[in-house]
């Protein structure tokens, strides 16, 4: 439903940080000397490039850019999606064209008001009850109180917090932190709506409704950005996308020609190997999986399993907080984005308890009912409603048996398994010797 009106225009956008410097709003001692063997490397590059006469005056030593040279012009009424791998730049972007953070250099002008959900609770005062934040909200998007009365009850009751209306949203969990925020800016009507990975948190219906939610938004004619690893969603959401490596624009166009490169791009960690910190969405974070092994029948590390064996997974986890609600889920998908399955602690344990410090070895084994082919893996870590961590990309590869076994290399993604019988029926199709 685009039109020829301009709704954000971007030209020569760049944003330069110190390496090391954080986005968060807390971070301990022990949080920075986590970063410093990543700083040491990246530092000593930039020397070794220097001394090469390979050193670029606009990125000083102990600096990176996280977007560069970015053009970008979005139409009255586009869905567009953002899409790209950890660290390359999706969330920056994003806080630049909501204002919450100040460009390095270029410009982007938007023309409208702007609803965003970028954080939990973002742009809420914790001290105000659930109440105060809404109208609050509303008066910074430029509306009047009888507006945001107009929308009131939707809101609440989107957000499920009618019973913590009057309670102040420091109090409140971070599930329902998010499911208001997310209310408040879907609501009160603004040109703009700005969503990043909200799809990450809360249950599955909270998630279809968010899906519903911002379709109806972008179905009014107003503008969407949208950044998900959820590629089912990207693809059923938005129109049109661009691809973001390295915090360049790699890609545009039509939002399943960016996905599918997008995913033949994606660069993936190999199981068994350490997951260096750029492949994290958070780093440092809470409890890190800094290696995931596959293993075959055996319980041994391998490098693919064969069809119809079960194989296991072994994440490598490090705890830096003691927390009492971990949970750990890992989704199958296809290379094409379609997500074949889903597996989680949660599932199956009532509690994971890790002790700040402590090193850890979590274990899952399963079925296998995969056709040969190759498949990918995505790890998340949570802490309550609260997204902890996420991995994307780990491969799995699915074997064929060999040419000497009896079992026949059967078409589709999964391999089902079936009995069947026969015998004589009467002329109406009933088994004979069935009354």
């Amino acid at each position: 439903m685009s039109t020829d009106k301009i709704a954000i225009q971007v030209r020569g956008l760049g944003k330069r940080y110190r390496l090391g410097e954080t986005h968060e709003v807390y971070r301990t001692f022990r949080d920075t000397l986590a970063t410093l063997p990543a700083w040491l490397r990246n530092t000593s590059r930039q020397r070794r490039a220097a001394k090469s006469g390979g050193h670029d005056p606009e990125t000083p030593p102990g600096t990176f850019w996280a977007l560069r040279d970015i053009d970008l012009d979005v139409h009255e009424g586009d869905v567009l999606g953002i899409v790209g791998r950890n660290g390359a730049g999706k969330s920056t972007l994003l806080k630049i064209l909501a204002r919450i953070t100040e460009p390095t250099r270029g410009r982007a002008e938007i023309h409208g008001r702007i609803g965003s959900l970028l954080e939990v609770g973002t742009g809420f005062h914790l001290e105000l009850s659930g109440r105060e934040n809404i109208f609050l909200s509303g008066a910074i998007l430029g509306m009047r109180k009888d507006e945001i009365r107009r929308k009131f009850e939707a809101i609440v009751e989107f957000a499920g917090v009618d019973d913590f209306l009057d309670t102040p949203v420091k109090r409140y969990s971070n599930g329902m932190r998010v499911r208001l925020a997310f209310a408040v800016a879907a609501h009160l009507e603004p040109e703009i709506l700005i969503v990043d990975e909200v799809l990450s948190v809360g249950d599955a219906e909270f998630q279809k409704k968010c899906v519903g939610k911002m379709k109806d938004v972008a179905g009014g004619g107003r503008t969407v950005l949208f950044v998900s690893h959820n590629m089912q969603a990207v693809k059923a959401l938005c129109d049109s996308g661009i691809l973001l490596e390295r915090g360049r624009i790699v890609r545009r166009g039509p939002i399943a020609d960016v996905v599918e490169t997008y995913l033949a791009r994606a660069t993936a960690v190999l199981p068994g190997t350490l997951i260096p910190p750029e492949f994290h969405r958070r780093y440092p974070c809470d409890l890190e999986v800094f290696r995931v092994d596959v293993l075959n029948r055996h319980g041994e590390p391998a490098g693919f399993v064969l069809m119809e064996e079960p194989f296991g997974l072994c994440l490598i986890c490090r705890a830096r907080r003691s927390r009492p609600d971990y949970t750990v889920t890992v989704q199958f998908r296809r290379d094409d984005g379609l997500v074949l399955g889903t597996i989680g602690t949660s599932y199956v344990l009532d509690r994971l308890e890790m002790r700040g410090g402590g090193v850890y070895a979590l274990t899952a084994r399963l079925k296998n009912v995969f056709s040969p082919g190759q498949y990918r893996m995505d790890v998340r870590v949570a802490a309550g409603p609260e997204e902890v961590d996420f991995v994307e990309g780990i491969p799995l590869t699915v074997a064929p048996v060999t040419a000497g076994d009896e079992l026949p290399q059967r078409e589709g993604v999964v391999q089902l398994r079936s009995e069947w019988s026969l015998e004589e029926a009467d002329a109406d199709g009933a088994p004979q010797g069935v009354p």
